[in-house]
């Protein structure tokens, strides 16, 4: 027995160990990795604290505070809370996999090996590329995951008889998870419906904590709902609008979308795993496997019907990879450690060719040459041919971001409807400076927005000389909006004092 405990905690610290050095080499390649557009856009966010923003919820935000607090306003700083926060879920997923293994005493075979079976929803999540690039790459999915992650743990503590209590942290980390991203709800609609359809669940229902629960999430969910409130509710309308666009004779565009999109976060054999592992759970009949079906197959279900006629972006069903790779658990086969290592050999090549590009790709083709290509090396061209001391204008939110954080020596203004709900310094209207923009939109400035001065020869942004992007550069004044003599629509960016 004592050789036993000995072996285990070993195993333990062996495994913490390891974890550890995972998440430094996923802070040294964040520092490494230049900024997507969309990072960039978020640090705007960071720079403009609020409790809602047009496209989400602002917990990435205090994410990417929290890391800037660490490592300042650099990408290791933006990114911070990625590596850390998925070191702290994956301790969380697994700590929740072996209270389902000791509780149930389901597995005969899983018990024996204990620990290292527990281990397994910890190695596979890790080894999707979705949660893989999320450590580097700071989106709101990255609070997403860890919060659904706490939730499970959350649960799973209920389950295993631990004090009712729990349910105050349940609701938290729904709450908290709302004010991720609003998916957020799909897997707690889940566990709703297993309140309400289950035996277990309905005698939960009959104590108050469940409710103290729903309590503490509507508490954390009301900032959100009165920043919405008093801003026309624009963010709910637009993740709420994307219902309307119905198109049901694209529906097999549109499944196979979402099916290709899945495999591909996921990693094909991870993929596989996860659908096997939700036939595995079909068989069980014990408290957590129905709650985990009830937070998979509702959300996968309304995905689904999503995609008969809209589209469903790639990222939308990370929402489940948690509960997806706890469920793993069940799963009998050995091929699970082929399934991570294929997902670690994608990460690696994805990664690979972002930091060296090995294989020169255009940019259809080569995501991270599309999105993070060449941003420093650019921005430095545009301040070397731009006269200096001007301003630099962008009417793209992500090409805004970027310069604002690449941009050594003047200031940059962002022009979009989306700057009149953040805290920045408007501009007047007749400012003039230079506004660039992306060849691929294929059009010219806005005629209403404003008036061309002179056109100036095109900036191009490259990695090793294969070619991500051109901008053409226009010398603009803006023009003025009816009688305002601010344009709403504007917002002068803070510098980045790196």
């Amino acid at each position: 027995m004592i050789a036993k405990t000995a072996n285990h905690i070993r195993g333990v610290w062996m495994c913490l160990i390891a974890l550890g050095l995972l998440t430094l080499l996923r802070l040294i390649l964040a520092a490494w990795i230049p900024l997507s557009p969309d990072e960039a856009y978020y640090r705007l966010w960071a720079l403009a604290p609020a409790a809602g923003y047009l496209d989400h919820p602002p917990m990435v935000t205090l994410w990417m505070r929290i890391g800037m607090f660490f490592a300042g306003d650099t990408a290791e700083g933006l990114r911070f809370m990625g590596p850390v926060s998925a070191a702290i879920g994956t301790v969380l997923l697994v700590q929740t996999a072996q209270q389902w293994l000791q509780s149930q005493k389901l597995f005969a075979e899983s018990a024996s090996s204990g620990f290292v079976t527990a281990l397994k929803p910890g190695i596979v999540l890790n080894s999707t590329l979705a949660v893989g690039l999320g450590t580097l790459i700071m989106t709101p999915d990255t609070p997403l995951v860890f919060f659904m992650a706490l939730l499970l743990w959350s649960v799973s503590n209920l389950l295993s008889g631990k004090h009712p209590a729990f349910w105050l942290l349940v609701g938290l980390s729904a709450g908290l998870g709302f004010d991720s991203k609003y998916t957020a709800l799909l897997p707690v609609a889940g566990l709703g419906m297993w309140l309400l359809a289950t035996r277990a669940g309905r005698q939960w229902l009959r104590t108050p904590w469940p409710w103290l629960g729903a309590m503490v999430a509507v508490i954390c969910m009301v900032p959100v709902v009165e920043w919405n409130a008093t801003h026309h509710w624009v963010s709910f309308l637009k993740q709420g609008g994307r219902a309307g666009d119905w198109q049901p004779a694209r529906m097999f565009t549109f499944m196979g979308e979402l099916l290709g999109g899945q495999i591909g976060l996921a990693s094909p054999l991870i993929f596989v795993l996860f659908v096997v592992a939700v036939k595995y759970l079909l068989r069980l009949r014990d408290q957590f496997a129905q709650l985990l079906l009830c937070m998979i197959l509702l959300p996968v279900a309304v995905f689904v019907q999503h995609a008969i006629g809209a589209r469903v972006q790639a990222n939308w069903p990370v929402v489940l990879y948690p509960a997806l790779a706890l469920s793993v658990v069940c799963v009998p086969y050995r091929w699970w450690k082929a399934a991570c290592a294929l997902g670690v050999a994608m990460f690696i090549v994805v990664v690979g060719q972002a930091l060296w590009a090995p294989v020169h790709l255009s940019p259809h083709f080569d995501m991270t040459l599309r999105q993070m290509g060449g941003w420093p090396e650019f921005v430095e061209s545009v301040e070397k041919q731009i006269p200096p001391d001007t301003l630099l204008i962008a009417d793209e939110y992500g090409l805004a971001g970027e310069l604002s954080f690449y941009v050594q020596n003047r200031k940059v203004l962002a022009v979009e409807p989306r700057w009149q709900f953040f805290a920045f310094p408007h501009s007047t209207c007749g400012a003039e400076g230079y506004l660039l923009r992306s060849r691929r939109r294929h059009d010219q400035p806005d005629s209403t927005l404003f008036d061309i001065l002179a056109q100036y020869p095109d900036i191009s942004r490259s990695r090793h000389s294969a070619v991500a992007d051109s901008y053409a550069v226009y010398h603009i004044r803006l023009r003025c909006l009816g009688n305002a003599e601010m344009r709403e629509d504007t917002a002068i960016l803070p510098a980045n004092k790196r």
